[in-house]
């Protein structure tokens, strides 16, 4: 069937334009820039601004050539200022780009940007191809090395999530004392920490890979916590785990998994709970009745997913429902809040 030109759109009603082609073309470029600026460190060079070029490159170590079209590029982006006498951060530059700033989140790019996201992504049609990840290391390979990185970078933007399960928990919990925790892949140990400081003479007990836990250890020791901490270290799927539990948590890990294996892993932890316990998953979600340009977000992670696992993708809230209804739990509540992209579910052990 071939449409009519008068039904065709024209122009100016059309939603792909070359406008929107070339930005989509040339957007790794901002990328590539502010990873750049936050690995030469220019921002803590300019942090006196404003800075001649000269005095710029002898801070970071490049040459003025090189450090001035870096400059200007930072400028052209809005995150520089360039004044006569040189160049300054652009107002919040200052605090969010500088290391030395207690609210910097330049680390962050060794997450969101990662090396391995970088390559990946550079090799998303052999992945399209081969239906998941190219890379030799990825996130199902032990030991990752990105993990680490995780857990030490990601931590200022997890704050927000850890608290609705806390929030989401604490009800339940009110009056018991002495429970058990475990956090499943506990990364920076966020989720696990906001759980147990709701919860009075409680003890947690954080899983993940041995490299991992010693980022854990030195934010429990910062969240005072280090008395109330154990450690296990090791693969979640074959590590021997403790318990039982009253309460497992497993946040940002089960979409690194089809739902076969993801299913699977919470068969094994629900056999850890006391009866009555609570399994709390946290995870980006997919809604299956809106479209994707309604709510991009999701469908983009995927695409992370598919470079960098095997078989990952986003789940749906049913998709997760279901894993945890075959687990043997109960009572699946489903937890979201107005600009917080985590959802969180919660099966009731019998």
């Amino acid at each position: 069937m071939h449409l009519a030109e008068s039904e065709r759109p024209t122009p100016a009603e059309a939603t792909v334009t070359p406008a929107l082609l070339n930005e989509m073309s040339r957007a790794f470029v901002r990328t590539a820039v502010l990873r750049t600026a936050v690995a030469l460190r220019i921002f803590d060079a300019l942090v006196d601004g404003p800075c001649p070029v000269e005095k710029v490159a002898a801070g970071v170590g490049a040459s003025p050539r090189g450090t001035r079209i870096l400059l200007d590029s930072l400028a052209a982006f809005g995150l520089v200022d360039r004044t006569p006498e040189g160049y300054l951060p652009a107002p919040g530059a200052e605090t969010l780009l500088v290391s030395s700033s207690p609210s910097y989140v330049g680390g962050n790019l060794r997450v969101a940007a990662s090396d391995w996201e970088w390559e990946a992504l550079g090799r998303l049609a052999e992945a399209v191809r081969a239906g998941g990840t190219v890379l030799a290391a990825n996130a199902d390979t032990p030991n990752f090395a990105f993990w680490e990185d995780f857990a030490t970078y990601a931590t200022p933007f997890t704050a927000r999530g850890a608290d609705l399960v806390a929030d989401t928990v604490a009800p339940w919990a009110a009056g018991r004392s002495g429970l058990s925790v475990l956090d499943v892949a506990c990364g920076h140990g966020q989720y696990g920490f906001a759980v147990a400081s709701r919860l009075p003479g409680s003890r947690l007990t954080c899983l993940d890979w041995p490299a991992v836990l010693a980022v854990t250890r030195e934010n429990a020791a910062r969240a005072g916590l280090a008395d109330r901490v154990e450690y296990r270290s090791g693969d979640m799927f074959t590590t021997e785990p403790g318990g039982p539990y009253d309460v497992i948590v497993i946040s940002n890990v089960l979409h690194h998994f089809a739902e076969a294996r993801a299913g699977a892993l919470l068969t094994r932890l629900a056999g850890l709970l006391r009866p009555g316990g609570r399994l709390v998953v946290v995870g980006f979600t997919v809604d299956e009745d809106v479209p994707p340009v309604a709510d991009p977000r999701p469908h983009l992670f995927s695409l992370h997913m598919l470079t960098l696992t095997p078989e990952g993708e986003t789940h749906s809230a049913q998709t997760y429902r279901r894993m945890l209804t075959a687990a043997g739990l109960g009572r699946v509540e489903t937890v979201t809040t107005a600009g917080q992209p985590l959802t969180v579910l919660i099966g009731t052990a019998p």
